[in-house]
């Protein structure tokens, strides 16, 4: 009865370790040359400002997004996949410069505080959300660009009314 015990300890183990697995949240892709934008089917070069990419369940490549509006509208829009592992945006207060936001500095969307409203445009043109991992460096973004220090969920909140407009 004992080893009996020990056995289906042991199964539960192993069923419990992969199930943890099969939700593991995967890593984000680094940006590459040949990046090209879901919406605008542009490469993500030929912009400046904070990016997107998106990881689907099942699936190795990313989606990728020339802003961080276009990422979130994704999110929203009904018709999107919603089998989605990980959203990552670009940290700004990482970035080079705004036209070079980076290539590997990511951080996941809920993670980043963001500044709306400031007098940056982001890819294509328009409203844009931008992205920080430090909100002392997004405070600084938005005394210099204006604009309000936000989280994620008020930032969907503010991208879905200007879409909505």
């Amino acid at each position: 009865m004992r080893a009996f015990r020990k056995f289906v300890l042991a199964a539960l183990f192993v069923l419990a370790a992969c199930s943890k697995q099969d939700e593991a949240i995967p890593a984000p892709h680094a940006m590459t040359a040949d990046a090209t934008g879901y919406y605008c089917g542009m490469l993500l070069t030929e912009h400046g400002g904070p990016r997107g990419q998106i990881l689907l369940r099942g699936t190795d490549t990313p989606v990728w997004f020339s802003s961080v509006r276009d990422t979130i509208n994704f999110l929203r829009l009904p018709e999107e996949p919603k089998d989605i592992g990980a959203v990552y945006v670009s940290d700004m207060a990482k970035a080079p410069t705004w036209e070079d936001p980076g290539a590997t500095n990511w951080i996941a969307a809920t993670d980043a505080v963001y500044v709306v409203g400031s007098d940056r445009q982001g890819a294509m043109g328009g409203a844009e959300a931008v992205p920080f991992g430090v909100k002392e460096a997004a405070a600084a973004f938005a005394t210099a660009h204006g604009g309000k220090v936000v989280s994620f969920e008020e930032a969907r909140a503010v991208l879905a009314e200007v879409a909505n407009q």
